[in-house]
């Protein structure tokens, strides 16, 4: 359910669960986060996409019912991510919901097809998003329009949540064909040079 390409330094990741829209179950997350914390080592680039129309649509239901929503997977999985000393890229191919926009948000930059949607259902579930999941929400498009995903439920589209800063670009054709464009000057980079400029930013 999770594939893992190595193209040299590039790692592009695909939640591939289409039939269920990339629901995340706990294997799921125990091997994402596997994958985070192995490029933070040995990788240059980390692309995550999905399989089929979905990016993702967050917790598998069955198994948030009995605990996942609430388990430390997602911030140890977000946090390698945000951590790790290399671009990050999520490659949107469609909606972006639930607790799997925490590992959106912590990549360096979102690029998105033009159908995705946004959102983030947790006011209408009853669970707390993870910790870090509403810091760096706020971060990227300010307290109100943060409270306007968690507490007011809204439903964003991706050109609106480009003009937010949600969004940094919509691409049309292969989302991953454009993150690989993105990809391009830190693959040809040293290391410590792509390590050293996200230290100063």
């Amino acid at each position: 359910m999770i594939r893992l390409e190595r193209d040299g330094a590039l790692w592009v990741v695909t939640l591939d669960r289409p039939d269920k829209a990339n629901s995340l179950t706990r294997e799921m997350l125990e091997e994402l986060a596997k994958i985070a914390e192995a490029a933070a080592e040995d990788a240059q680039v980390l692309v995550l996409t999905g399989a089929g129309r979905v990016f993702s649509a967050g917790a598998d239901l069955d198994e948030a019912r009995a605990g996942l929503a609430t388990s430390p997977l997602w911030e140890r999985l977000s946090g390698a991510i945000a951590g790790a000393p290399i671009l990050t890229i999520a490659a949107l191919n469609g909606t972006l919901a639930g607790g799997a926009m925490g590992m959106a948000l912590a990549c360096d930059l979102r690029i998105a097809v033009a159908e995705a949607k946004f959102f983030y259902p947790v006011m209408k579930l009853g669970f707390l998003p993870q910790p870090s999941d509403p810091k760096r929400l706020a971060a990227l498009v300010g307290p109100a329009r943060a409270k306007m995903i968690l507490m007011a439920g809204q439903k964003v589209r991706a050109e609106e949540a480009r003009d937010w800063g949600l969004v940094d670009r919509i691409v049309e054709g292969d989302v991953v064909d454009a993150a690989r464009e993105l990809a391009a000057d830190a693959l040809a980079a040293r290391p410590e040079h792509v390590a050293g400029i996200k230290g100063l930013i």
